[in-house]
């Protein structure tokens, strides 16, 4: 792989530019969204598609999403487009909902991930939409940071796992809702969530009462699984440090860490708990959305402060609250304990 000097710039007229001149011809940048900074690079081309997976280490059938700026963007990359996705495209867009459509011959598998779908969305930051416009194409984006590691909302956590593998970060400021966008495709007249977001199962009930979840959301797949969506089947936004969820009321919670903990393990708290421990704390927001917007920057703290094994409480389930669950159920390699 080739090794860059990796550059921050803040994000002006000049360095969109110069990003989108970047990603016409083929490099890769760290670039802001809404959700969490994207690895964006020409969705259209299969040789920056396969420099996206090498760069992340990112498995190849973990499928890749197509960004754009306007809602007819979506015609050429698609072979249809049905009127439940127009009515969400309607309501959501430009925002954090990426909806998994039949792809037309202009995607690369290698985009795809060997899939004959592809998943689009219109990011709502007027930085990541600024550079898709310099930029001339549709750009493929996952997550700029390491596969598996936590994901990246500061543009210093794409340095820290991208330093030396793109030429260019732009930085945007802290990702606005801090959580990777809600992925729907269509089926049997409904919506199935493949991975839960901001875009919440009840704000999709407004388009059709047919909403579901899929079992991947909050259950292990096996290894062999074919899956339509990032997110589902592989280890994700994972810290060195061990993190184990535990789902109960705050007084059982503080129960367990006294009777079952060692002193130099890690009590993740949400920022209204008050407990009496003697372990370090940590505190990852006081409800669903502020916990979306802080927790992949708490998971990375728990590395820099050397955290072994870190005891997590587990979030809401409803709402928003069903994204950081889904994060954190992943970060914790399905590790829960019901106290």
């Amino acid at each position: 792989m080739k090794h860059y000097k990796t550059q921050i710039l803040k994000a002006d007229e000049e360095s969109i530019r110069l990003a989108g001149e970047l990603i016409r011809n083929g490099e890769l940048v760290g670039i802001p969204t809404e959700t969490v900074y994207g690895l964006g690079g020409n969705a259209l081309a299969s040789d920056s598609s396969k420099k996206i997976f090498e760069a992340k280490g990112r498995p190849s059938d973990n499928p890749l999403i197509v960004h754009i700026t306007e809602i007819d963007d979506v015609l050429p990359l698609v072979t249809e487009f049905p009127y439940l996705a127009k009515k969400c495209a309607e309501k959501f867009w430009p925002g954090p909902l990426t909806m998994v459509l039949p792809k037309s011959d202009l995607i690369p598998f290698e985009t795809s991930g060997g899939l004959d779908t592809v998943g689009i969305r219109m990011p709502s930051d007027s930085t990541a939409r600024a550079i898709i416009k310099a930029a001339g194409v549709p750009i493929a984006a996952p997550s700029a940071n390491l596969s598996g590691s936590p994901s990246p909302t500061e543009a210093i956590h794409v340095f820290s796992d991208m330093n030396g593998r793109i030429p260019l970060i732009i930085d945007g400021d802290n990702s606005a809702v801090g959580v990777e966008s809600t992925v729907i495709s269509f089926e049997n007249n409904g919506i199935r969530i493949l991975r839960p977001g901001f875009v919440s199962p009840e704000d999709l009930t407004e388009i059709t009462p047919n909403v579901t979840i899929d079992d991947g959301v909050i259950s292990k797949l096996g290894k062999d699984v074919v899956v339509k969506s990032p997110g589902m089947k592989y280890r994700h936004y994972s810290p060195k440090a061990e993190v184990i969820i535990i789902d109960g009321e705050l007084d059982n919670y503080v129960e367990f860490i006294k009777t079952n903990t060692n002193k130099d393990d890690c009590c993740m708290i949400f920022d209204n708990d008050i407990i009496d421990v003697e372990n370090p704390v940590i505190r990852y927001g006081k409800d669903s959305e502020e916990q979306a917007v802080k927790l992949f920057s708490t998971l990375r703290k728990l590395d820099h402060m050397n955290i072994k094994k870190a005891y997590a409480r587990c979030p809401s389930k409803e709402g928003v609250g069903l994204a950081v669950y889904n994060r954190l159920l992943r970060a914790a390699g399905f590790k829960v304990i019901k106290v």
